[in-house]
This record gives structure tokens, sequence and C-alpha cells, in this order.
């Protein structure tokens, strides 16, 4: 997939990029597995904003996405389809029994490309085996965090992960982030590298395609008044804050902890942070 580049007409296309859809093979996709999806705009029940910056953007329908393929399962791939809600590609596949599904494209997916799943299933691109069929080395994506449960892990665009090696009941498996983390050799996953890999170095360009994208402004607390923000206030010349940076609700932010789902961390070998410090 390349990028695609824009003339200079206008100074919000100067500079801007956006995807290639040269891959994609239909722009309308298949109705039985849509289902609404209603914006909430970052507020919750009450109608308080939870989320800033959040509100607007075009409509868009949610793909219902199988990241369970049942053992045994053989299927074909259909047509490759945009996704609104995610990075990554759909691959539109047909089964044996003649029932359609989406799951996440591959870089080497391709209308006609054979899909397997399950113990037997051959190590080739695009299978779906449990970590014990697959041999180290290999890349994978769509990695389930609890055997049955369905891919959780590495599923965004360009995203792959290594299967290092296998000890007893684990598998040591490299993530996109450099974190060595275990999983129960039973959980399944994908072989091969997420498609779209250029996503990230697509360029917005203009404010008008973030607000599209649901996407509202963000103003810096240092231009705001003492009464809105702890960094606000002052005579507007550069005086610095005089404190750690904060939240607009005087949380220290930037450095700050702020992962809260700890119960899988002993599944953790080598943090991402002492991958990075090697």
């Amino acid at each position: 997939m390349a990028i695609k580049q824009y003339n200079p007409t206008t100074n919000g296309r100067r500079g801007m990029t956006s995807q290639d859809f040269a891959g994609i093979t239909t722009k309308k996709p298949l109705k039985s597995l849509l289902r609404i999806k209603k914006s909430t705009a970052g507020r919750n029940n009450a109608g308080r904003i939870t989320t800033r910056h959040r509100g607007g953007g075009v409509k868009r329908f949610y793909r219902l996405v199988n990241h369970n393929l049942d053992a045994g399962t053989t299927a074909v791939v259909e047509h490759i389809e945009y996704d609104p809600n995610r990075s990554a590609r759909l691959a539109r596949i047909k089964d044996q029994n003649g029932l359609y599904h989406y799951v996440i494209a591959d870089n080497n997916m391709r209308v006609g490309t054979k899909i397997v799943a399950g113990q037997e299933a051959p190590v080739e691109t695009s299978n779906r085996l449990p970590l014990s069929k697959i041999p180290a080395g290999t890349q994978i994506y769509n990695i389930e965090l609890q055997p049955g449960k369905g891919g959780q892990a590495v599923r965004s665009a360009g995203a792959k992960a290594q299967l290092m090696a296998k000890e007893g009941d684990y598998a040591m498996v490299r993530m996109p982030s450099g974190e060595v983390r275990r999983f129960r050799i039973e959980a399944m996953a994908s072989i091969g590298t997420v498609g779209n890999e250029q996503h990230q170095n697509v360029r917005i360009g203009s404010a008008g395609r973030k607000r599209r994208m649901g996407i509202r402004p963000t103003v810096r607390g240092v231009v705001m008044n003492a009464a809105d923000h702890p960094h606000g206030g002052g005579d507007g010349g550069r005086h610095g804050t005089g404190k750690a940076p904060r939240t607009p609700w005087g949380q220290l932010t930037l450095g700050y902890r702020t992962r809260r789902r700890k119960y899988t961390n002993n599944m953790i070998v080598r943090s991402r942070h002492a991958a990075k410090r090697k």
C-alpha cells in the first residue's frame, strides 16, 4: 500500500496525504454484518462530558468482526473492505457452510486467498492456529489473551508480534511495543502481519479532517485563565508554570502512571520500557 499525495492547491492540501484505497475491492459492506453505531460525543448517560474533545464527525456503521473463527473453518476471501472503526482493513470471507464473516485482513490477503483455522491448519500466512502449533520465530497477529475468547492483542494496522519460545504451558511473545509477554499455548493467533502498514504515515493536513473523524479542538492550559486550568493565568510572558504539569482537575500528568488493568502484569516477562533501554 502506498500513500496518496496531493497537489498544494490550498494551504490545507499542502503536505496533506491520505491512504491509497487501491487494494479495496468493494465500497458496499455486507448489510447482515452491519450494526448501527450511536455516537455519544464523549458524554455519559447524564449528558456530562466524560471524555473531552469528542463530538460531531460523520455517521458510521459498526462491522461485526469475527475474532474467534471456529476450529475446522475453511474460508475464501471474497472482498477486502474499508472499516471506518479501525485502522486495519477487513476481509469478507465465506466459509465452507456458505456463511459470511469479517476478519482483520493481513498484508497477504487478496481476493481468492484461502484461510484455514484449527489445530490441523497448515502453517501458512493468514491461517489461524494455536500457539502450540506455530513454530518459534513466526510473526503473528490477533492473539487471544484468554483461550476461546477471541483475538484481543495486535490488531491495528501494520502490527505484528513474534513468537519467541515455548516453555511448558506458556509461549513467549514479543509484542509490537518490545514487551515480552507470556500467553497460554492453547491461545489462537493468526500468522502474518496486519495490513495497511502505511496508516501511521498519513498526514491529516487540515482541521476539517479531524472534525470529520469526530475529534474536536484541544486548547492548551497555559493559554487559559487561572480559573479554568492549573496552568492558566499570568501576564502572557514566558515565566513557566512553577510546578509539575497538571490536568484541568489538578492531577499530575506526563509521567504519572495511568495503567489500571494490572491483572495481567504477571504475564509480562520483559517490560516495554526495559526493551527500549536495551
